[in-house]
């Protein structure tokens, strides 16, 4: 057991210091020095040859159980690790005149104790933390190894010295070691905190570790004095105004002199800084008319429009005819027009049950021809429709055959497929009664109409 506990204490203190590494944090280290006081009594050692309390009991009783040197009695050495923990040291030394209940000679009490210690709260005054840990104490020279768990906290007066108090409860591994609690008060001191460029701020806080520079701007500098930091001074050599990130604007058109494509006269932002006298959103030094509103493909001048139409000619798709701005400069498709067509297209017959167009009505095709070619930007549908005679699904597919059949005719005869869609709509859209003969024939139709934009 004796050899066991000794390569716990050992395993703990090597493991605390190949933990310590240089951290980026402000006074890593921290020395704490102070008072400690030991009690027996409320650790419930069933196995103690002294009487003890149950385990607490009697916690605070300082006058009757406690021992305590009146001088430094403690030292310990911690390094911060980075996420709230800190590994270290501590050495400790006292004389025992009370042992549970019973007044004994003073016995010397030395300790040495690795400690792994968690900071519950961080950058606050008040610091409370658990700490674990183990070591070695020898009572009258009779060691035995501890492992050890605790809590404390610690008041911080400034960043760097503040007051520590904790508890902490040792175990002794050896049937033979003393079981206790050992409280500790003291002083404690952070240091050790870089400050590479020597400004005054250590790095961890310091947003420009490499360069002196000001507490203003977290130890970064100010090159040219107007009071904005060189990293967000856009011309950090050349003093200027805030509201142009430190540059200046020697024409006081709201454009740095730096992005300013005419910095020596006022103009817009949207032009780099150059004037624009006709409006038309291009530079008067890019402009071939600068004094007529022009579009910039070309060269800010303005477009011609040869049939007077208000459509440009580069727009217009029929330049030479006068036509409508909604139409792109073409004849506009009136509903006179659409009705035309639709009594030209319901004349159109097919084969019985079938989508196979009936030669007689290839006059009726050629006027619908002659009408689409008039129009040739306009786009229409194609649709058909059957009455109800027969299945739902046979109608549905009779009525897309006959309207693709007609759409594929006039395609042939020179009509652009990409001016007309087909679309078949069964029994679904009937215009007159499906119960007479009328209504049936009524209701099998092909319509031509007009695709709005």
């Amino acid at each position: 057991m004796k050899q066991l506990s000794r390569l716990l204490v050992v395993g703990l203190l090597l493991i605390g210091f190949n933990n310590i590494q240089a951290q980026d944090e402000n006074n890593p280290w921290q020395v704490s020095f102070g008072v400690n006081a030991i009690d027996v009594y409320p650790t419930n050692d069933q196995d103690a040859s002294y009487p003890t309390g149950g385990l607490f009991d009697e916690y605070f009783n300082a006058n009757d159980h406690w021992n305590i040197l009146p001088s430094i009695s403690y030292v310990s050495v911690s390094k911060y690790v980075g996420d709230g923990f800190s590994v270290g040291v501590r050495g400790s030394l006292n004389r025992i005149s009370k042992l549970g209940d019973v007044r004994v000679d003073d016995l010397s009490h030395y300790a040495v104790d690795g400690t792994i210690k968690y900071n519950i709260l961080k950058e606050k005054r008040i610091i409370p933390f658990i700490e674990i840990g183990g070591g070695y104490t020898w009572v009258d020279e009779i060691g035995a190894g501890t492992v050890n768990g605790g809590i404390g906290a610690s008041y911080w007066f400034t960043d760097n010295i503040g007051f520590s108090l904790q508890t902490q409860y040792k175990h002794a591994f050896e049937d033979y070691g003393v079981k206790h609690f050992q409280h500790l008060a003291g002083i404690s001191i952070k240091f050790g905190g870089a400050d590479t460029d020597g400004d005054g701020i250590y790095d961890k806080d310091d947003a420009c570790p490499e360069v002196a520079g000001l507490a203003a701007f977290n130890g970064c500098p100010d090159s040219d004095g107007d009071g904005i930091e060189d990293g967000k001074d856009s011309c950090p050599n050349e003093a200027g105004s805030k509201e142009m990130n430190g540059c200046p604007d020697s024409d006081g058109d709201g454009i740095a002199d730096k992005d300013d494509a005419c910095p020596n006269e006022a103009g817009l932002a949207a032009l780099a800084g150059c004037p624009d006298a006709d409006g038309d959103g291009i530079a008067d030094k890019d402009d071939a008319c600068p004094n007529e509103a022009g579009p910039a493909e070309n060269k800010g001048c303005p477009w011609p429009d040869s049939d007077g139409d208000g459509v440009t000619d580069k727009d217009d798709l029929c330049p030479d005819v006068v036509g409508t701005v909604a139409n792109n400069g073409c004849p506009e498709v009136t509903e006179a027009v659409v009705k035309v067509l639709n009594d030209y297209a319901k004349t159109i017959l097919f084969d019985t049950g079938k989508a196979t167009i009936k030669p007689v009505s290839e006059e009726v095709l050629k006027n619908i021809i002659a009408i689409l070619q008039e129009y040739t930007n306009a786009k229409f549908t194609i649709d058909g429709h059957t009455d109800s005679v027969g299945g739902a699904k046979t109608n549905q597919k009779l009525s897309e055959e006959r309207a693709y059949s007609v759409m594929n005719y006039l395609i042939e005869k020179g009509i652009a497929s990409n001016r007309l869609q087909a679309a078949g709509y069964g029994e679904d859209r009937p215009l007159a009664d499906n119960g007479t003969r009328a209504g049936r024939a009524t209701n099998r139709r092909v319509e031509i109409n007009l695709i709005r934009n």
